[in-house]
């Protein structure tokens, strides 16, 4: 921890650390959102008081493992820094391999906490590291496997992939009607001013179901709204 000049207390600094694996996720920024939601819940919940974040560094990867220039950045930052530690989301931010993470652990001038694990420590996390490598490692086995069995019954493997395009085209198809159905509703209430959530409790109090027949949030009456400019019924 470092100590805080004004008041004489200890702070316990952290540096966060978030990564995605393409450049098409780090542009929508859903990844980079969950892990910034995660990490701030384990602040509000498990971090020491008083406590700072001195930096955030986001990462989107696109080429090896090796190859992060962010995160490097980042560790050098928690290494200069009296008491710092480094905070990612999940530890597979940090690496998905077992070694790289024991690497980490070895290294004295770099501390990291887990968000998503704020109990665990250093043991915990590699055993959970090695298991949850086995496991990817053996999903991908299945996958080869299954695979090979589709190919040697003579299935067209484009063709799946044909078949699910026309199965999730008929979804956004029947998302839309739907979304033509309860529009007036929605847009007349949108226009009143009321907010996204107020307006999927008025849905929800009025028994109206969403197209899979369940409770309406604030995201899915927001979707409709984007479905309705869509097809030009929403200005």
């Amino acid at each position: 921890m470092g100590r805080d000049e004004e008041r004489g207390h200890l702070v316990q600094r952290y540096v966060a650390y978030l990564r995605v694996n393409s450049q098409d996720e780090g542009r929508s920024a859903l990844g980079l959102t969950a892990q910034a939601r995660d990490i701030e819940l384990f602040l509000e919940t498990h971090a020491p008081t008083p406590y700072e974040v001195i930096a955030t560094f986001r990462e989107v990867q696109t080429g090896p493992d090796h190859n992060r220039p962010q995160l490097e950045a980042a560790l050098a930052l928690v290494g200069r820094t009296s008491g710092c530690e480094l905070l990612v989301a999940k530890l597979d931010r940090l690496s998905q391999h077992a070694s790289v993470i024991s690497a980490f652990m070895e290294d004295q001038q770099v501390r990291f906490r887990v968000a998503s694990m704020p109990q665990a420590d250093n043991a915990q996390l590699y055993v959970y590291a090695v298991l949850a490598e086995q496991e990817r490692a053996f999903i991908s086995m299945r996958t080869k496997a299954a695979l090979a069995v589709a190919k040697a019954r003579g299935v067209k493997l484009g063709g799946l992939k044909d078949k699910t395009g026309r199965r999730n085209a008929a979804v956004q198809d029947q998302a839309r009607l739907r979304a033509s159905e309860v529009g007036p509703m929605i847009r007349a209430m949108h226009k009143d001013g009321k907010p996204l959530q107020a307006i999927a409790d008025q849905l929800n109090s009025a028994g109206v179901p969403t197209a899979r027949g369940g409770l309406w949030h604030a995201s899915q009456v927001r979707r409709v709204l984007a479905r309705l400019r869509e097809v030009g019924l929403f200005a």
